[in-house]
């Protein structure tokens, strides 16, 4: 598929998962070892938001004339994501263990550090003021801006070699999909670029300048975006 004087093998959307446990109780869980804890998983308002989510997606999809065997369903292992694919699947009468749904490790959640885990959501403010001032540096024993770039232009290298001509929904978090449409966007305004590979634009897009402006491309949670 042709996209702004580039290739890409596959159409994309992003979801940011529905209203979590996490969410209702104003906690930051954010490491890997709790994420994957089942009483982390969406509230009832974060399942209705990812039912919802999915029928928008359907409704996308035949507008767009692409065939349900052609969708696939990229999700985060967290408990968060992983139910909030599973509600979508549902909808698009997919089987959630079948091959159109696959769980990606490098879609997971931005790990802010054991400073924050477990922390109220106010502490979001610390981080991000200071990922606008650096975003190559961590925060302490956590991920930065770039290093989770790193990791989900990983993920999208991967997408792109295994599928072709799919219609693919990532399902994720709210840093890491700020930051992926960040490097997508920056990519595709590349238009005289001599970088024909999506690998190669990712890769000098990974800037201070662009990957601090990552919060321009927020997400509610439930919220479902067509991004290429």
């Amino acid at each position: 598929m042709e996209r702004e004087g580039w290739l890409l093998k596959n159409r994309y959307w992003v979801l940011r998962h529905g209203k979590s446990i996490p969410n209702e109780k104003g906690l930051i869980v954010s490491s890997l070892e709790n994420g994957i804890r089942s009483e982390y998983q969406l509230a009832s308002e974060g399942v209705n938001q990812a039912h919802s989510a999915g029928q928008s997606f359907l409704k996308e999809l035949e507008e767009s004339g692409l065939p349900l065997e052609k969708i696939r369903i990229c999700y985060s292992p967290f408990a968060r994501t992983s139910h909030t694919a599973k509600v979508v699947a549902s909808v698009l009468n997919l089987p959630f263990e079948g091959p159109q749904c696959k769980m990606m490790e490098d879609l997971r959640e931005r790990y802010f550090g054991p400073h924050f885990e477990l922390m109220s959501h106010d502490k979001y403010a610390e981080i991000w003021a200071l990922d606008e001032k650096d975003p190559f540096l961590q925060p302490e024993g956590g991920e930065s801006v770039n290093d989770v770039a790193i990791r989900l232009a990983n993920a999208m290298a991967n997408m792109e070699c295994e599928f072709q001509g799919c219609a693919i929904l990532v399902v994720s978090h709210g840093d890491p999909l700020q930051i992926l449409q960040t490097i997508l966007n920056a990519a595709k305004e590349q238009s005289e670029s001599t970088h024909d590979d999506l690998a190669s634009r990712i890769q000098s897009v990974r800037t201070p300048s662009i990957l601090s402006q990552h919060r321009k491309f927020a997400l509610l949670t439930g919220e479902l975006r067509h991004v290429m």
